[in-house]
């Protein structure tokens, strides 16, 4: 994956960090009404009784704040919080580990849940439902199995790819969240809000432009931000306004439509090559020497979204919007 896009929707490792931005209730957090609202209540509703909050998976494509709503999450209900990743989480010991040291009533946060091994999620079964882990001790036919009580806890996991989850894992969330791309108006006051947060003057004009070709997505948002204040600071009086942020996302060639160069070489193959398609992703992923997961997983969806690309049974097509965009006709 080409790391260096500062389109991707993907953590890098030059974004800010996470604390910096990160709202720390439901109130400062923009955007997804109607996911606040119901944790609002379900929040509410679990602290007045006493006990954890039910399971929450929260799914959607990357950027959108399903991590930044963990930690809200658990903020609001006043506990601590234990995080890890499927792919961390290598041996069921790895997660006995974490869920012996739970106090009750605390979060564990699973990121890219839907890589967990088999054998690692099978040890979360019972402890999702009965708060109970089985632990084989020994091997061989000398192993016993000992059943160990877990104090009450949430579990919290995010994942981009629902389809990749068991049924008997998703079937275990009591409360599940889809995150869904922003509106521009929304990016924007995030965008305002971090420039707070981080010490840079932008107006709302200068926002407004940054907004309408952030993909919809507050973390590319923020990192158009980072760059225009370079952009301001050196070429400009250092405010992010209307003319500071087009300047800088012409230099950084990111069209009207928030499209980059490797969006526009993904539809230009596409329309040029295969005649608009319909051509299989191993094809274009072949074509642009590219990981077909990468494209799937990262381009795809906005593309898709934006209506310049559709999925069919026999492959990907491009849109006469996309033609049109690309002056190709």
């Amino acid at each position: 994956m080409r790391i260096e896009r500062i389109t991707s929707p993907q953590r890098q490792e030059n974004d800010p960090p996470f604390a910096s931005v990160r709202p720390r209730n439901l109130r400062d957090f923009i955007g997804q009404t109607s996911i606040k609202e119901k944790l609002e209540i379900y929040i509410a509703a679990a602290k007045e009784r006493g006990e954890p909050l039910d399971h929450v998976l929260l799914h959607g494509p990357p950027g959108l704040g399903k991590t930044t709503l963990a930690h809200i999450i658990t903020a609001q209900l006043g506990v601590e919080i234990k995080t890890s990743s499927g792919p961390a989480l290598e041996r069921p010991g790895d997660l006995a580990a974490i869920l012996t040291n739970l106090r009750p009533g605390d979060v564990f946060f699973i990121d890219e849940v839907h890589r967990l091994r088999r054998n690692v999620e099978e040890i979360l079964y019972p402890a999702l439902e009965d708060f109970k882990i089985d632990v084989i001790l020994g091997e061989g036919p000398n192993a016993q199995s000992l059943r160990i009580d877990l104090p009450p806890f949430t579990l919290i996991s995010a994942t981009t790819r629902t389809g990749l989850l068991s049924s008997p894992l998703r079937n275990r969330f009591e409360v599940i969240f889809y995150l869904d791309f922003y509106q521009p108006a929304e990016l924007e006051a995030i965008l305002l809000q971090a420039g707070r947060t981080l010490g840079i003057e932008v107006t709302p004009e200068g926002a407004r432009e940054l907004a309408a070709r952030a993909r919809g997505t507050p973390r590319i948002a923020i990192r158009l931000l980072k760059r225009a204040r370079d952009y301001a600071q050196i070429k400009g009086n250092g405010v992010v306004d209307h003319v500071a942020a087009q300047k800088s996302l012409r230099m950084l060639e990111i069209d009207e439509q928030g499209l980059d160069n490797l969006d526009r070489q993904i539809l230009t193959t596409i329309i040029t090559k295969f005649n608009c398609g319909p051509v299989g992703l191993e094809t274009i992923a072949a074509a642009l020497s590219e990981e077909k997961e990468t494209i799937s997983e990262v381009y795809e969806p906005y593309l898709l979204k934006q209506g310049f690309l559709q999925r069919t049974l026999q492959g990907r097509i491009a849109t006469d919007h996309a033609v049109r965009h690309l002056g190709l006709r």
